[in-house]
């Protein structure tokens, strides 16, 4: 095992954007791999049941324009994790289409290993009878009902399916939803490093240089040694501090000693973070705990239904004062007017006050100061989007024009910047599966395909 393995991780986000300075910069180091994620549950459920990116692919085919091509004459690997953003057997054809078309464009010919990661929903109602998948955070049973209901459902893959493509010599690995720390932990793992460090470090470089100030979308580099590793921006013009870099292992984590993952549990109690020079910070101490079972998180998508929202704004100070009786009174016009047309447990009908209570809702601390503007979106989904459409006009409408207590006009109360003033949104989906599931082997659940280029 050779010192240091210097790995590479882009962008926070391929399809973000990146200064083409820090990839030049990069490529003057000695990298052993570019590995970068490219997807997220932080955009909700919806790219996932549809079967969309959220990225463009533009800004997708931008990035790896520049970075395949330099991986290619560097002669390293090239990783990409949660391909199209969900991570699903669509997302993945989407993501391996703008590759083949990258590398005819510029000649390039290598070999890609394609991991899926969408699960088939016979094996998993066989599982969930075996009683192999359990809950993990929405405190409540899956049921077959739920895997029915759901348009497609991935798994979160490790390392594992990753090291072994590695190890099968890939040049290019596609992968399906992944866990992001896996992208570049990989190589290393499979070179006999720590896992405990891998799995650290890939969890610090994951978000690029969001462990860099200035904080843009950019590119770091991790320098990994058998008991630390050093993580520094790509860009020479940017700094990572120990703050910063400490800041990021607590990120999306509920305990800040303990990070659950794919086989175990990243054990920081004695992580050490330390300045090595003015740009560059050494951490130490990480372990790696695994754990009895190997389990992999389950994210399910189903459809709720449609959506019709009305994005408009108030400056009247008595009807701000008295906004929430005017929803009252229009909820039960609603419901009068609709009486043996739409059933009112038919549709939902919300109400979004920003300026108040329009971030928090119910969780907000304390009341805030009445604002002198608000900004309301009406929403609403129901089975149908004529239904959505209708609920949603009738609502705009009696909220317009709905009286109250010190009104001192009789024109309307609402300003609407478009016209129409309602229109229908994307449609509306759930995670209905977002659950763990007991796996033998961790390979078995995401099966690799190989394309040669």
């Amino acid at each position: 095992m050779a010192d240091p393995l210097v790995l590479y991780a882009p962008v926070g986000m391929l399809g973000y954007g990146f200064p083409e300075k820090s990839l030049d910069a990069a490529l003057g180091k000695d990298l052993a791999l570019f590995g970068m994620d490219a997807g997220s549950t932080d955009p909700g459920p919806y790219y996932l049941g549809v079967g969309r990116s959220y990225t463009s692919r533009v800004m997708v085919k931008r990035d790896l324009g520049l970075l395949l091509p330099a991986a290619r004459r560097k002669g390293v690997p090239l990783i990409i994790g949660s391909a199209g953003g969900a991570g699903g057997a669509p997302h993945l054809a989407w993501t391996v289409d703008i590759v083949r078309e990258i590398a005819a464009e510029h000649g390039l010919h290598f070999r890609m290993a394609v991991i899926q990661a969408e699960q088939d929903k016979d094996v998993l109602r066989a599982k969930l009878g075996r009683g192999e998948i359990f809950d993990f955070e929405t405190g409540r049973d899956l049921q077959p009902s739920d895997i029915d209901a759901c348009t497609r459902i991935v798994g979160q893959m490790g390392v594992e399916p990753i090291v072994d493509a590695l190890a099968a010599e890939a040049d290019v690995i596609v992968a399906g939803r992944a866990f992001d720390a896996a992208l570049t932990a990989a190589l290393p793992i499979l070179r006999g490093y720590d896992r405990g460090l891998a799995l650290h470090m890939g969890k610090i470089v994951e978000c690029g240089s969001l462990v860099a100030v200035p904080r843009t979308s950019d590119g770091v580099i991790a320098h990994l040694y058998s008991d630390h590793f050093l993580i520094e921006p790509a860009d020479p013009d940017k700094r990572c501090t120990v703050d910063i870099v400490a800041a990021h292992t607590l990120y999306e984590k509920s305990d800040p000693y303990r990070l659950g993952l794919p086989g175990g549990m990243l054990d920081l109690t004695e992580a050490r973070f330390e300045r090595h020079d003015d740009r560059t910070v050494r951490v130490s101490g990480s372990r790696f705990v695994p754990a009895r079972d190997y389990t992999i998180k389950l994210e399910g998508a189903a459809r709720v239904g449609y959506r019709t929202i009305c994005v408009a704004g108030a400056r009247d100070p008595i009807l701000i004062s008295r906004f929430d009786e005017v929803v009252e009174r229009v909820e039960a016009k609603l419901r009068n007017d609709l009486a043996g047309v739409i059933p009112p447990d038919s549709y939902q009908l919300v109400f979004r006050q920003y300026g108040r209570n329009g971030v928090m809702g119910v969780l907000e601390p304390g009341p805030p100061a009445e604002p002198h503007e608000l900004g309301i979106v009406i929403e609403v989904v129901a089975a149908s989007q004529e239904t959505a459409d209708t609920v949603c006009a009738l609502a705009r409408s009696a909220t317009l024009h709905q009286g109250y207590e010190g009104r001192l006009a009789n024109a309307g109360n609402l300003a609407f910047p478009y016209s129409p003033a309602e229109f229908a949104a994307p449609e509306v989906y759930e995670f209905r599966v977002y659950h763990l599931m007991r796996v033998d082997d961790p390979c078995a659940p995401f099966p690799t395909s190989w394309v040669h280029v």
